[in-house]
């Protein structure tokens, strides 16, 4: 397709841009449309956002303009992340709310990934390419998924800044221009700021580049300048954040001022680079980095030395083998649609060779197949510029009439749009917490200090941080050995054990300089390691001394962890010393699909004889203990109806009537705490004491 005929002007370049740009956030607003009618998704009059990992950065904000967390060691100020950057200025200099700025912050920086996108096209002189593309790579599966309004993260900049990058250092491959180059570091020096999870694709990517230019213009005096400023963007600095990123900065100008003398000798730069591409690659650890997040996402079961403590890892959804399917629909929408991708790209490196630069981008795509969802963000914005050139040339090769091709293009663009705007309509994932349980951490706020501990499962961590200003032990980041503290307060059958531990595992996470507890508590991987079964005896039967109290402690047992509670207990029913399962755990959360005659048929395929106690488990009939019926009450108490039937029964039964479900369970899990405390409501008041009651939460606080 001729090339000229595509040029534009700046106007008319600004102009496809804001309509791209336009197109992605209203694709992104149809979320926000689908439930602005739901009061339970709202807070402080505006939508709550819908990623758990969101209120992490949204505690820096409130930490960086409302003074709070000031005892929470894990909360981090504005000048740390990128994203907690851009969202304080935000609110510090707009009329925005911390609550509007959180929510739309995705949309409106995720967006911006059309830039890159309609610009490398123009490099090639085909804008309609590049804004096809942008309309495609703004909004696919995946990328949409995790830069939706509502997804507060860092995964905004996960693929729009790796794009910047691209179009620098693909320009500099064009124009062998030291001041493209220049820009190409600055973009590749911030991106950390911005997406530091990222670093081993822009290692990648700067490595890629190297070589190409090096294979196609060694001869070039000027490609050993550009390596020496990408090189010294590359290599970390030892300064803390962010006079690390400020000096980079001014010392890649400073490079670059010094670079452009004329009197520079071949050798002089060759030297100099080479000296610096060593120095990256030892500095920047960089075959470690990459084969660590790659081993990271492909290990299993527990950890070898030390303690066996359970990994984290293969619980996550997103770090799980995915199929083909799978893979294709979230870059492209489709399998037919990842195919045109794949060979498009193909013939772009061929048509176009610097598209061998983006090789990484594609590289970690196809990686998810074996890492996992979340790698699949990244490939999104190549896979689109791809599908959309092939498309051009085969109009290119097989139409003759200009209006003709372009109504091709458009049409084969629109076909691979329509599965994806197709998923965006049906993607209606809720907030992650609704209002009435926002309410019960709200209460606490009001209940607590800043440097009391509520203790819950990780995945409410941050939300905790953000709604009730108190700390946790285990957060979405910070969720691995001491996941076996949490999970064995969740599930003991001892009272004691759970008050107990609770009060050693918080005074001791802050007195060791907050430590992870199990192995500071366990002295893990040290000479005089203990046996973390004979110590939570001691803890239990109260001959191990307690520190003193320094603060309060709460616990958080909410509605929403019943679903997960197997999985929760997956990381306290361990034998540390061997890494072997304690013991046989039931757990199954269910509904009835149909009643009569006291025969209980429940989604899960177990059939419940209400009449005779009896399970039917597969084609296992199985004794039940005791059955019970709940129901709450407007004031926020539990009432139980109890029916005893075999004393040596193996499991229990709980029809939790307001909730209409049914909990079917093996006994010693029935007489764990969170059965008995959030279910039952059945506490040691010696121990404990109930301070917030909701049908989705129930908190207590702890005595001693």
């Amino acid at each position: 397709m001729n090339q000229e005929k595509f040029q534009v002007s700046t106007i008319q370049l600004t102009g496809l841009i804001a309509v791209a740009y336009l197109f992605s956030f209203l694709m992104r607003m149809i979320w926000v449309w689908q439930f602005q009618g739901n009061p339970t998704f709202y807070w402080n009059d505006q939508m709550m956002i819908n990623t758990n990992d969101g209120y992490f950065f949204a505690a820096g904000v409130q930490q960086t303009l409302e003074g709070l967390h000031t005892f929470n060691p894990r909360v981090h100020g504005w000048l740390d992340y990128g994203v907690i950057f851009f969202t304080t200025l935000l609110v510090k200099f707009t009329p925005m709310s911390l609550e509007t700025a959180i929510l739309y912050m995705p949309a409106i920086i995720s967006s911006i990934v059309v830039v890159p996108i309609i610009l490398i096209a123009r490099l090639y002189g085909q804008v309609l390419w590049g804004f096809l593309a942008a309309l495609l790579g703004s909004i696919a599966w995946s990328y949409y998924n995790r830069t939706m309004i509502g997804y507060y993260d860092t995964d905004m900049f996960s693929a729009m800044a790796p794009m910047f990058i691209l179009y620098f250092l693909m320009k500099s491959t064009l124009q062998l221009n030291l001041r493209i180059a220049l820009y190409a570091a600055i973009a590749v020096a911030i991106y950390p700021f911005l997406y530091d999870q990222g670093r081993a694709i822009v290692y990648a990517m700067g490595i890629i580049y190297t070589a190409y230019m090096l294979y196609y213009h060694r001869e070039n005096l000027r490609i050993y300048g550009a390596f020496i400023l990408l090189f010294v963007a590359l290599i970390p600095l030892p300064l803390p954040t962010p006079w690390g990123y400020l000096v980079k900065l001014l010392l890649l100008v400073g490079l670059y001022g010094f670079l452009k003398r004329e009197s520079l000798k071949q050798k002089e730069l060759m030297m100099g680079a080479g000296v610096l591409f060593v120095l990256f690659l030892i500095f920047g650890n960089v075959l470690g980095l990459i084969v660590g997040k790659a081993m990271n996402y492909l290990a299993t079961g527990t950890k070898g030395e030390g303690l066996h403590f359970y990994s984290v890892v293969q619980t996550v959804r997103e770090a799980g083998h995915i199929s083909f399917s799978t893979f294709a629909n979230r870059i492209s929408g489709s399998q037919l649609g990842v195919v045109l991708s794949l060979i498009g790209y193909g013939v772009l490196v061929v048509r176009h060779r610097a598209f061998i630069l983006a090789l990484p981008l594609i590289g970690i795509g196809v990686f998810a197949l074996l890492g996992g969802l979340r790698f699949t963000v990244y490939a999104v914005p190549i896979a689109a510029m791809s599908a959309i050139y092939l498309f051009l040339v085969i109009a290119e090769q097989f139409i003759q009439q200009t209006k003709v091709r372009i109504a091709f293009v458009v049409v084969a663009t629109l076909g691979m749009l329509y599965p994806n705007i197709t998923h965006i309509i049906g993607y209606k994932v809720p907030t992650v917490l609704n209002k009435a349980e926002v309410e019960d951490l709200v209460k606490l706020d009001s209940l607590s200090d800043e440097k009391d501990y509520t203790l819950a499962w990780w995945d409410y961590g941050y939300p905790i941080w953000f709604y009730s200003h108190t700390n946790t032990l285990i957060d979405g980041g910070k969720h691995h050995n001491d996941n076996f503290i949490i999970s064995q307060i969740m599930q003991t059958t001892s009272p004691e054990l759970a008050a107990n531990l609770s009060r050693v595992a918080v005074e001791e996470y802050v007195d060791s300089n907050y430590s992870i507890v199990a192995n500071s508590l366990f002295k893990n991987k040290e000479a005089d390691q203990r046996d973390p079964n004979l110590l939570l005896a001691e803890i239990e039967n109260g001959t191990y001394p307690l520190p003193p109290k320094s603060r309060d402690i709460f616990l958080y047992l909410p509605y929403r962890m019943m679903n997960i509670f197997p999985t929760v207990a997956v990381f306290g029913n361990l034998d540390l010393t061997t890494g072997q399962k304690k013991r046989p755990f039931a757990f199954y959360p269910t509904r009835a699909v149909s009643s009569k005659q006291g025969i209980v048929k429940l989604q899960n395929g177990i059939i419940f004889d209400t009449k005779k106690g009896q399970l039917t488990i597969g084609a296992q009939s199985e004794a039940v203990k005791y059955f019970i019926v709940t129901q709450n009450t407007q004031s926020g108490k539990v009432l139980l109806n109890t029916q005893r039937f075999h004393a040596n029964g193996r499991y229990s039964v709980i029809f939790m009537k307001s909730y209409g479900m049914f909990v079917v369970m093996d006994t010693q899990t029935f007489n764990s705490t969170y059965v008995q405390m959030f279910i039952l409501e059945k506490y040691d008041k010696h121990l404990f004491e109930l301070v917030i009651s909701s049908p989705y939460s129930k908190i207590y606080k702890l005595k001693r």
